[in-house]
């Protein structure tokens, strides 16, 4: 995982936040601070976190309602955030696994427990990222595979018709055991990715997965 990933605190208490960014900082990671919810709103723009880490109860707007308005914006919404949260309340871990949080800690925690929490996450989605990458190379392969398929096919069509006009030859003759043996290959090919399209986990399944609330322990 790269150390330099950049972590935005957000929280009104100074204390914690100074401490975060303390113990987060001589561990490598890039810090940016916000004392309340719209100032979160705004670093994010300016900061592009790699992660947030929310504190739910703050002065002008609530973690939840960051929560809400950044997972609503497509530029904004797979920065993952994890919740801290002096709540202990089962309605507002369920509100916010809900919203989208990746993450929801009570206070009070321990810090090793919250790295715990943070490099788990960040490894999450840059899986994530990666099975998202990969998907969208393998939808292109299989694109251009079906588009050679149409190519081969006209081909094909191409030597019918110089055969009627020159007859058939010895070189045409080539030409379609070349051809066919390469449609064969492509048919093969494309079938194969049809299976793995129906025995793997899709993205939506995959993101829901993700989204399930992990089993806190207090400390």
């Amino acid at each position: 995982m790269n150390s330099q990933k950049k972590i935005l605190i957000a929280d009104d208490e100074p204390v914690s936040m100074e401490f975060f960014d303390l113990m987060l900082s001589k561990l490598g990671f890039l810090i940016e601070k916000a004392m309340d919810g719209e100032e979160a709103l705004e670093k994010v723009k300016k900061f592009s976190p790699d992660l947030i880490l929310l504190d739910n109860v703050m002065p002008r707007i609530t973690g939840f309602e960051v929560t809400r308005i950044l997972k609503s914006d497509p530029k904004y919404k797979d920065i993952p955030i994890i919740m801290l949260s002096a709540l202990d309340d089962v309605k507002d871990k369920v509100e916010g696994f809900e919203l989208g949080v990746d993450d929801y800690i009570t206070k009070p925690f321990n810090f090793y427990e919250v790295l715990a929490r943070i490099k788990a996450v960040l490894r999450n989605r840059e899986m994530y990222a990666q099975i998202v990458l990969r998907e969208s190379r393998l939808s292109l392969a299989e694109e251009l595979s079906v588009d050679m398929k149409k190519e081969l096919a006209g081909f094909v069509k191409t030597i019918d018709e110089l055969e009627e006009v020159h007859g058939a030859s010895e070189k045409t003759g080539k030409i379609r055991k070349h051809l066919a043996s390469l449609n064969t290959k492509i048919e093969k090919t494309i079938k194969e990715w049809d299976q793995l399209k129906k025995s793997e986990i899709g993205l939506p399944v995959l993101e829901t997965e993700m989204r399930n609330p992990p089993q806190e322990h207090k400390v």
